[in-house]
């Protein structure tokens, strides 16, 4: 462990700054990317009651799982390991954790760099004239560039790393408490605008009536990927996060704040964007390219357009922020724990190091995009690598140490804090962690390897 001073290790300073700090480690573009294109192309409003059910019964459970293991150690993932399991080979969990985060910065990054942009696009009046595929050139061209998804890919790391520098209250929980409400003000003002758009109401009715005709077996596995890919669960970061998190805080009510701003943003996001889809008889299946093609050609034919793509962009930008900004602390706790280096050369490395994976993952559809292996280039390598094996094993191998490994007496006594709270839902805290929340993480392994 070398001669690391644990004694002052930076910790949350408030109730707020936790909330403010998990929820943006929470909130990111899983949520405003990711969850309006999944709920376009699973039902809409079937798949946010199974959604909805599942953040409940198994999201929460598995993410104050975490916090538990976090605050206890008041470790990095792998060291939170190794006290509490000592000599015991459960720190390897922390290690796919920490080799997560790092494959995660190496290809979120670059996919937030996209996000600048576009916001620079949306300044220059890029969009303009452009129909829907001249709109989808324009996204193909910039992504098979070289330099100019490089360049973005820089400034974002370089904002990420400005933040993680400024420590874990100064850095981390003041701009967190400035970014949140930051986002929820551009997420109310483009739905107040979505919401007034002519035929508008058909969106709503997709997003909030629930066809259950919809709902097919691979609705609820999307859902399960989607609730574990959005809460950041078994990649460390929920881990790192608890450790910081005071002896007093309620590690159970933290959780469900923290999952339903997770799952309010997402809502907003759909709000915001299915009124309008459908106000622009636009096929809310668009997958990917909804937010990168059609909503570009939507702002076109919007009154005030210019203003409304660049708050979405802004919008975008700030939630992919808070969570690079969490999962760089991931790998700077272990780097300056583990290694014994100081706070700031741990951030030198592990931005350097980040550079130059991230730089190449950035140019693996332009230079680059002949590099491949087993049929992917660097950035899908990465990204399925992440979300199909490490997130969902980290997750599944967590929950087995906590529900049948680590002792029950300590887990009882970190969610009551020392027995001075009620915990009355353990009994199904337990059960969840146990056996449901084990065979739902593996459903969603398996189905991520396409075995089932």
């Amino acid at each position: 462990m070398g001669g690391f001073d644990f004694t002052k290790r930076g910790s949350f300073g408030s109730r707020l700054g936790v909330l403010a700090a998990a929820a943006g480690s929470a909130v990111g573009l899983g949520n405003i990317w990711r969850f309006p294109y999944v709920t376009g192309e699973n039902g809409g409003g079937a798949f946010i009651l199974v959604y909805l059910v599942i953040v409940f019964a198994i999201g929460i459970p598995v993410m104050m799982s975490e916090l538990v293991i976090g605050r206890r150690s008041r470790r990095n993932p792998v060291g939170a390991f190794r006290i509490l399991a000592p000599n015991k080979p459960w720190y390897w969990v922390g290690v796919m954790g920490i080799a997560g985060a790092f494959m995660i910065m190496a290809f979120y990054t670059v996919v937030a760099g996209w996000t600048l942009e576009y916001l620079y696009q949306t300044v220059i009046g890029g969009f303009q004239g452009r129909d829907s595929d001249a709109l989808k050139q324009m996204f193909e061209g910039f992504r098979g560039e070289s330099l100019r998804p490089a360049l973005w890919f820089a400034v974002f790391l370089l904002a990420t790393s400005g933040i993680v520098w400024g420590g874990v209250r100064k850095g981390i929980e003041n701009s967190s408490k400035i970014m949140m409400p930051l986002l929820f003000i551009l997420l109310i003002i483009l739905c107040i605008k979505s919401l007034t758009l002519p035929g508008s109401s058909k969106g709503l009715v997709f997003l909030f009536s629930p066809d259950f005709s919809k709902i097919t077996g691979t609705t609820v596995l999307m859902a399960l990927g989607q609730a574990f890919f959005s809460l950041s669960i078994g990649m460390g970061t929920l881990i790192t996060y608890g450790s910081y998190i005071p002896k007093d805080n309620n590690l159970a009510l933290t959780s469900v704040q923290v999952s339903m701003v997770d799952l309010l943003v997402a809502i907003l996001a759909g709000v915001a964007i299915f009124p309008a889809v459908f106000a622009f008889d636009i096929s809310p299946k668009s997958g990917e390219a909804l937010t990168f093609v059609v909503l570009p050609g939507i702002f076109n034919q919007m009154t005030g357009g210019m203003i409304f793509s660049f708050a979405f962009f802004t919008l975008l930008a700030i939630a992919a922020l808070t969570s690079t900004v969490s999962v760089l602390e991931v790998i700077v706790a272990y780097l300056s724990e583990q290694l014994d280096l100081s706070r700031r050369m741990a951030i030198i490395i592990s931005t350097a190091a980040i550079f130059i994976v991230g730089g190449a993952t950035s140019l693996s559809s332009g230079m680059f995009k002949g590099i491949k292996l087993f049929g992917l280039n660097i950035f899908d390598l990465f990204n399925f690598t992440t979300a199909n094996i490490l997130l969902p094993l980290g997750g599944l191998f967590l929950v087995a140490f906590l529900g049948w490994f680590f002792p029950q007496k300590h887990t009882k006594d970190e969610l009551s804090n020392g027995g001075t709270i009620s915990i009355g839902y353990y009994r199904f805290f337990i059960i969840t962690i146990k056996f449901i929340a084990p065979a739902a993480i593996a459903l969603v392994f398996l189905n991520g390897l396409g075995i089932i």
